[in-house]
Formats: structure tokens, C-alpha cells, sequence
């Protein structure tokens, strides 16, 4: 039968949302006793061992995307400061209380150590001669300001953020995977998970899902079974770009990251750019099953001479399709497939010219790859028709505003999927059709990204402290 154990508040999952709930509930003065349990390792164990050996060894489970801090976080640290940017809660809970609470949220990170720079204030001369650009290659430019913490910075805050939860009495479980949430009559009453080798259960009061998005088919799977209302959403397939600094360096300057918006013919799918990371690396991430995914980051200090960027294109599917996570991680597993388990890598020129991207070609041309086990090949091959032109179609718009961005030499990498296509139906207090069940950040549907995900598990904190 396993042990079993009595907590007020149950979380799963120690990435932003889970991390803020607890530093909400604790900033109201809660008195509840609040169990974390996170399948991964604490920060100061979070070290991928690429770094070292310069090859991906298959960590179980992945140190980038699994452990204190959650993945977006511990690969690059960039907060947006802006509710337009992340997801769609602000239609959840209304656009002012978003701004106010990424302003509130943002002190927080500040307390804890986060720089006080903000990238792409001012220089509104510049952003505009920017827009006209977009505008007259047909796309929307959305400037945010951010706060760029940088991956080894955002490790160093997130390790006071973790000493400070274990030292006002949160109860954190490293290396515990939930493997249920236990549901009677309609109400949720604890979780079952897997501890030290050995099941147990937690009783709680309350229950807060906060997987991120590792965790969204695994969340989706547990809406199913116990009937929790959600509903398939959107999901993001596309490509990693890189290229040289020197054709960035104006976007760079002046916003840090440009977030472009497209709707390209013929398919009209909206395309958007996300995650760009001047002077950054591209990395790998690896799934559940073996699914290596491709994703960036930057440092604070130590840069590289290329930007990199994803490429998303948005799919939306109607009945009787309902598995949309699935889909991508087909996709993923095809181009998984000819990288023989390896990120597939392409120069932009090759796609046009409809030829793959040798080893050697790669070796002599100006942008050389900063992920340096990625396997030159051909990503045509494994993404759909519909996504890959619209890519094509987006990036060459792209290049009437940056000169340069389409050029022979960019590099694309792939698969990059971003899993968050389940969302979760509730409330704006955040409430379930399931009582005391609460679902949160990246794998509820409702945030894309660090900030957003760091809100609505600080509001959550709030409103469950004013319930005890």
C-alpha cells in the first residue's frame, strides 16, 4: 500500500507556477503545509552533462527540461514584462489584473537577485522605423520589454528561491513522479506518487497541477480519466533558426527580442517568432520516450556570434481530431528518425534549392552551428507541407524587415515543438469542475512562457491563502 503522508496544500511540479504558488501562499502569512513533489533534481544538481562529454547522454529525466525551476527557466530566464506577451490569461482573468501582477511578480524576481536592466525600453525612433518594416512585409511587430536573467544568473535566483521555500517549511520532493490524483465523488483528495523507489500517498486539501509543458500530455491523459473539463487547443510546430549576430544586430540593439506575428499565404496559419536569444546557444531537450527537441538559450555573459530564434506555426484542429499533442510528437519522432536521434540541422538555401545540407557544407559557411552534435540533413523530409511553407513563406517575409534574415546560410533546426495544446476549463479564480483540483501554467493551455506561468501560480497562491 505505500506510505502515506498529510499535507494543506499539494503541488506537482517545482517549475515557475508551482515555485510561485508556494511563494504566494507565503506571502499572505498562509499557516498551510505545502508538499511539492518535482520528478526532477534541485537547481544546484540541474547540470547537463553535455557541457562536458559535447554529446547529449539521454539523462532520465532530462536535467534542462525537469527539475527546480522547470525547463523555460533554467535554459534562458527571460521575463516579459508586458500581458500581451505569454498566453492567453488575460482572458481569463482580465488584462489589468495581468499587467498588475506581472508588475507585483517582477519585484519578487528583483528581491531575489534578477538584474534591474530592462531590455527594449526607449529607442522608440528605432521601433518604429522597425514596425514600418513589418508592416510592409505584412506582419505584426510586438515589442515587450524584458528582463533577461540568463541562464546561469536565472540558476543563481532560482537556488534563493529554493532555499528560501525549504527554509519557511515548504516540504520540496525531489526525484517524485505523480502518478495520479485521487478523485471521490468530484473532489479531489490527494495525489499518488512514486518516492525514494517506493508509492505513496499524499491527503491534501488541495491540489495544484503545475507540470509545465513536459508535463501536458501527461496532464491531458489525467483530465480524461477522471473527467476533468478540458478541450484540445492549438498546437506549435516549427523551427529553430541561428544566424550570424551581424544581421540581428539592429533588433537586437534596440528591442533584444523581436516578437513578429504573419499570417502567410496560401494556408494563412499563424506564424509567429518566440524565444530569440542574441549572442545564444541552441540546445537539445529530451522528452519522455527518447523525443529530442530543439530549444535556445543565452548568458549573461559567456556569447556566442549568432542569435537564434524559433519559428512556430500554429495548428488548430477540429473534430473528430482531439490528439494534437500526439501529432506533434509524430512530427518530432520523424525528424527524431533521419537525425538518428539527433536534432536535424538545414541551411535555408539548401530547402530552397531542394537538396539536404551536408556535414562539409556546414564546416566553411559563416554561421556555424553553436549545438555541435546536430546532424546536418533534411527537416523537409519530416515536417509537414503545410507547416514547412508556411515557414518558407514567413521567412522570407521576415527578410524585408531584417535584411539578411533569409539568407542561404540561416540555419533552421528541428523538431521545435512547444507541447501546451491541452487547455484546462476554468474560472477565473482558476476553479475546476473536479473541487480542489487546480491546474496551472504551460500544461493547463492558459501561459506560454516563464512570466505568465510565474502569475498564475502567484495568484493562485494569493486566493488559496485567503480561503484557509
Amino acid at each position: 500500500m505505500g506510505v502515506t503522508r498529510h499535507a494543506d496544500i499539494a503541488i506537482i511540479g517545482a517549475g515557475p507556477a508551482g515555485i510561485f504558488t508556494a511563494l504566494g501562499l507565503l506571502g499572505h502569512n498562509s499557516s498551510a503545509s505545502i508538499v511539492i513533489v518535482e520528478k526532477g533534481l534541485p537547481i544546484e544538481r540541474r547540470h547537463c552533462p553535455k557541457l562536458k562529454v559535447g554529446h547529449c547522454v539521454g539523462c532520465e529525466p532530462c536535467r534542462i527540461t525537469t527539475g527546480f525551476s522547470g525547463a523555460g527557466a533554467f535554459s534562458d530566464g527571460k521575463l516579459s514584462l508586458s500581458h500581451e506577451v505569454g498566453g492567453d490569461l488575460p482572458q481569463l482573468i482580465g488584462a489589468d489584473l495581468a499587467q498588475q501582477t506581472i508588475d507585483r511578480v517582477d519585484k519578487v524576481y528583483l528581491s531575489f537577485g534578477a538584474d534591474e536592466h530592462v531590455e527594449g525600453l526607449g529607442n522608440e525612433i528605432e521601433v518604429r522605423d522597425i514596425r514600418r518594416r513589418a508592416i510592409q512585409a505584412g506582419l505584426q511587430l510586438v515589442d515587450c520589454p524584458i528582463r533577461h536573467l540568463g541562464t546561469e544568473k536565472a540558476q543563481e535566483i532560482y537556488a534563493l528561491i529554493e532555499d528560501y521555500l525549504i527554509e519557511s517549511g515548504v516540504e520540496i520532493l525531489f526525484e517524485s513522479e505523480c502518478v495520479d490524483v485521487i478523485v471521490e465523488n468530484g473532489t479531489c483528495v490527494g495525489v499518488e506518487v512514486r518516492f525514494d523507489g517506493e508509492d505513496a500517498t499524499i491527503m491534501a486539501e488541495r491540489v495544484v497541477v503545475a507540470t509545465g509543458r513536459r508535463g501536458a500530455d501527461w496532464l491531458e491523459k489525467l483530465c480524461t480519466r477522471h473527467g476533468i473539463g478540458h478541450a484540445p487547443g492549438p498546437v506549435d510546430v516549427g523551427v529553430r533558426v541561428e544566424l550570424r549576430n551581424e544581421v540581428m544586430e539592429r533588433v537586437n540593439d534596440v528591442l533584444y527580442e523581436s516578437k513578429l506575428i504573419g499570417y502567410p499565404n496560401p494556408f494563412r496559419n499563424k506564424v509567429r517568432t518566440f524565444c530569440q536569444n542574441p549572442g545564444g546557444f541552441v540546445s537539445q531537450e529530451n522528452y519522455d520516450g527518447g523525443l529530442a527537441v530543439v530549444n535556445g538559450h543565452s548568458y549573461k555573459q559567456h556569447k556566442s556570434p549568432n542569435t537564434n530564434l524559433a519559428i512556430l506555426c500554429s495548428h488548430n484542429f477540429r473534430e473528430p481530431f482531439n490528439q494534437p499533442i500526439e501529432y506533434a510528437q509524430k512530427i518530432g519522432e520523424l525528424v527524431n528518425m533521419l537525425g538518428a536521434g539527433h536534432i536535424l540541422v538545414q541551411r535555408f538555401g539548401d530547402i530552397l534549392d531542394g537538396k539536404r545540407t551536408w556535414p562539409e557544407e556546414l564546416a566553411r559557411s559563416n554561421v556555424r552551428p553553436t549545438l555541435p552534435d546536430a546532424v546536418a540533413g533534411d527537416i523537409t523530409s519530416a515536417l509537414p507541407y503545410r507547416t514547412m511553407t508556411s515557414i518558407i513563406a514567413f521567412m522570407q517575409a521576415v527578410d524585408k524587415a531584417i535584411p539578411g534574415f533569409a539568407s542561404h546560410e540561416t540555419l533552421l533546426y528541428a523538431p521545435e515543438l512547444k507541447f501546451y495544446s491541452n487547455r484546462v476549463s476554468m474560472d477565473e479564480r482558476f476553479t475546476t469542475n473536479v473541487e480542489n483540483l487546480f491546474c496551472l501554467g504551460d500544461s493547463s493551455g492558459w501561459t506560454r512562457g516563464l512570466m505568465m506561468a510565474s502569475v498564475m501560480g502567484f495568484l493562485m497562491g494569493e486566493r488559496l491563502a485567503t480561503e484557509e
